[in-house]
């Protein structure tokens, strides 16, 4: 392996001005991906930036009409957190369905939605609940933050520092998991929110999507029967060892109906 820097900032100021110093360092946040991506050999940063030190990323505050969790907040503390249970319940089931303990014990919420895995959980909650994302630099909202497989709207160098949940009405989230990584081959969150019916996917495409059949259906009836007859194209979804495009496609209608059920239960 080659040398390579590694610091240890103590703002997110301080952490910026690392990443705009070498473009090629890589930021640190719960590592579950980027070390992993190192291992096989995808990755070689010239620096770590580290943000394990950086207190004001972490917490999670309770607001009027939303839940705002720090970007350094592992899923574990977002899974425990009362003030999430009784908010938006189902994102904490969520964040306690992420991998194993010791993926939810090291992992973070800003470190997922960077990497934008096509196969994550947040994503999904971030697009059903029409969550805002904060960086050092701007606000971005849920639609149009995922762009493609491993990419996203934040530009080099740009820090997440935390993430508004809105508080919706009713919302669920259901997956159809791979039982050795517990990633989604398909996973389904709906939410009834201020903003209308929202339905989110991740693990069946390139990056994390909403399906206007699903949100038109439920928006003229907000129960599990309004996703019956519902299709869902397979063209552009996913084919891999573990699933087809066409199987991922009938799966999401299918996982939409379990999320009203609970999400009305």
């Amino acid at each position: 392996m080659s040398a390579m820097a590694y610091y240890r900032p103590a703002s997110v100021v301080e952490a910026a001005k690392l990443a705009e110093r070498d473009p090629e360092a890589r930021i640190l946040a719960g590592g579950q991906s980027l070390l992993p991506s190192m291992k096989l050999g995808l990755l070689a940063p010239s620096a770590f930036i580290d943000l394990g030190t950086v207190g004001e990323l972490r917490g999670i505050r309770a607001e009027r009409k939303s839940i705002l969790i720090g970007a350094m907040t592992t899923h574990a503390a977002v899974a425990a957190a009362p003030e999430v249970s009784a908010a938006i319940p189902a994102l904490a089931k969520l964040a306690a369905g992420i991998g194993d303990p010791q993926v939810r014990n090291r992992g973070t919420i800003g470190g997922s939605l960077a990497n934008s895995d096509p196969a994550a959980d947040y994503p999904a909650a971030v697009l059903a609940l029409n969550a805002t994302i904060r960086t050092n630099k701007r606000t971005l909202p849920a639609d149009g933050f995922f762009k493609g497989l491993f990419e996203t709207a934040l530009a080099p160098g740009e820090i997440i520092t935390a993430v508004e949940f809105p508080v919706p009405s009713r919302a669920a989230y259901v997956k159809f998991q791979q039982p050795a990584s517990r990633f989604a081959l398909v996973g389904v969150f709906v939410a009834q929110t201020s903003a209308g019916v929202r339905v989110a996917v991740t693990g069946a495409g390139a990056c994390a999507f909403r399906v206007k059949a699903l949100e038109d259906a439920l928006s003229r009836r907000f129960a599990a029967q309004a996703c019956d007859g519902i299709s869902v194209s397979p063209d552009s979804l996913n084919t891999d060892i573990h699933a087809s495009a066409e199987y991922r496609a009938h799966l999401i209608p299918v996982l939409a109906r379990r999320a009203l059920v609970c999400a009305l239960a």
